[in-house]
This record gives structure tokens, C-alpha cells and sequence, in this order.
């Protein structure tokens, strides 16, 4: 019998209760699809159909995303993002396990890569090296106090916002719309419905944390992030859309941390190209894995 959609199911992580979404076919390899900031596991529905039958795939809400839990402090860093990935995989009987992944999501993925290398069996990664080195070089350039006293400025004024409430599933649609023009219709009004709640008073908000637009002003793991770039045993497919802001790895010379990764980028596709490339990135990803 097929299912027609996936089983939500949830694990604990840091006594955090996070929900996750599991397609069936647990008889096929395990396949870990890994989102990005501000987004939801649902976000992946239309890969996990198109690989469901060969594989058995599962895909997570980070920490303040989706379905899953928001941290009580409203921070949100790599270290924490790296032992939930880790712990979802410890669910599961099978490691190696093949991970598909985008932006913040490939991020954290490949951090985990680089610290247990044993874990991981193949990774693609959609714009998950973070910002260039000649962006944080700028960032870098303000003085690390500054820094923090933005970032706590920023925290204090997210501390006493109220999360913007759309009147109808359509506005918060328009504004779907306006982060990514690539999308068809159908793609935003699906990413829509299942990436807001209904409130009280009938309107509705974002399920992602407010908080995660404050992202600390030092990542402390990003001086050592190349030595676990070069510790992945696994063989890396990294895809970047050609009219994305992401900066290309072989082009900024982030590809050399790597022993086994290549890069390729789609035409006509931005940051989500996974969305806006949908035909192509599945035939890559199929080519791949």
C-alpha cells in the first residue's frame, strides 16, 4: 500500500521535544533531509515523494522551527543545531546515513560530518557553506564590541515583539511570495499552510521563533569549521543557484578545505533552487545518491 503523505513523529534533544516527519519504506536506506533557517521539514515534501519509493526518508524541524520546540532563552547556536542532528540520527538504527541539506541546515550537517565522520555515507548540500570569506572578513571589520551590543540591542527589542499576524492564509502567502519569486503557486501556498499556526484570534504567524533573526555575533566553532571541512569522509555534492547571494566555493576557494566534493550550479535559480529548479535538482540528485 503507499501512503499518501508522511507520519509525524517526534524525539527529545537537550529535553527539547523535537518533531520530525517519516515517509515509510523503512525497509530502504535511510535518507535524512535537512532544512534551513526559518523554514519547516515540509518544505521537503516534494523530494521526499520523488525519492520515497527507493529510499526511507525522514526529515526534522530544527530547534524553533516547524513543529519543534523553541528554546526558552531565545538562542540559537550551531553547537546546539549539531547534537540535534546527531541525536535524530541516533533514532534510527542504520549509519551510515545519506543526508540532503540546505543553507543553515548544510551548515550544521557538515560540522557533524567533520566531527564523526563515521556517521555519514554521501551528503548533498544546497548553499551550506555560510557567508563568504570575504563577508565575514567585512563583518569582522566592526569591532567585536559594537557587535555585541547590536546583537543585544536586537535581542531586547525581539524579547517584547509580538509575532506579525497575517489576517488570511493569502497574506501571509504574498509575503511568501516576496522572499522567493522563483516559486510557482502551488509551491508557496503549500510552504504557506504548513509553515504557520492559526492563532486565537483566527489570524496566523510563522511557526519559526522570532528570536532566530538574532543569530549571536561570533560563532565561535568558525575558526575550526575548515579543520572539520577537511575531516569528511564522505563524498560531498554541493549545488548553488546562480542567481543566489550565496558566494561559489570554487570561486572564493572554500573547495580546497574539502578531500572529495564537487559543485554545480543551476541557471534561473536563487537560494532555494531545490524549489525553483525542481525538475533538474531531482535528476541531479537521483544521478548522485
Amino acid at each position: 500500500m503507499t501512503l499518501l503523505g508522511p507520519t509525524s513523529q517526534s524525539f527529545i534533544s537537550q529535553r527539547l521535544r523535537l518533531h520530525y516527519v517519516d515517509w515509510g519504506n523503512p525497509d530502504k536506506p535511510l535518507l535524512m533531509l535537512i532544512h534551513g533557517g526559518r523554514d519547516h521539514c515540509r518544505s521537503w515534501d516534494w523530494t521526499a515523494e520523488a525519492l520515497r519509493d527507493d529510499w526511507h526518508v525522514v526529515a526534522m524541524d530544527h530547534r524553533g522551527h516547524g513543529d519543534s520546540e523553541w528554546v526558552s532563552d531565545g538562542n540559537y547556536v550551531a553547537n546546539d543545531m549539531i547534537y540535534d542532528v546527531a541525536q535524530f540520527i541516533h533514532q534510527f538504527d542504520e549509519r551510515p546515513v545519506t543526508i540532503v541539506s540546505h543553507s543553515m541546515g548544510g551548515n550544521v550537517s557538515l560540522r557533524l560530518a567533520g566531527i564523526f565522520p563515521e556517521l555519514v555515507r554521501k551528503m548533498v548540500v544546497i548553499e551550506g557553506l555560510g557567508p563568504s570569506p570575504k563577508r565575514v572578513a567585512e563583518l569582522e571589520q566592526t569591532p567585536f564590541r559594537e557587535r555585541m551590543r547590536e546583537w543585544i540591542g536586537k535581542k531586547h527589542k525581539s524579547s517584547g515583539r509580538i509575532p506579525r499576524r497575517y489576517a488570511s492564509i493569502d497574506e501571509a502567502l504574498a509575503r511568501m511570495i516576496e522572499e522567493n519569486s522563483y516559486l510557482t503557486p502551488e509551491q508557496a501556498r503549500h510552504l504557506t499552510i504548513h509553515g504557520v499556526n492559526r492563532n486565537e484570534d483566527g489570524t496566523y504567524s510563522w511557526k519559526f521563533d522570532p528570536h532566530l533573526n538574532n543569530w549571536p555575533p561570533h560563532d565561535p566553532e568558525q575558526v575550526k569549521v575548515e579543520e572539520l571541512w577537511a575531516a569528511i569522509e564522505a563524498p560531498v555534492l554541493m549545488l548553488y543557484g546562480a542567481d543566489s547571494w550565496a558566494s561559489n566555493p570554487v570561486k572564493d576557494g572554500r573547495m580546497e578545505s574539502f578531500r572529495d566534493a564537487r559543485v554545480i550550479e543551476f541557471e534561473n535559480a536563487g537560494h532555494w533552487l531545490h524549489h525553483d529548479q525542481f525538475e533538474r535538482f531531482v535528476a541531479t540528485l537521483k544521478g548522485f545518491l
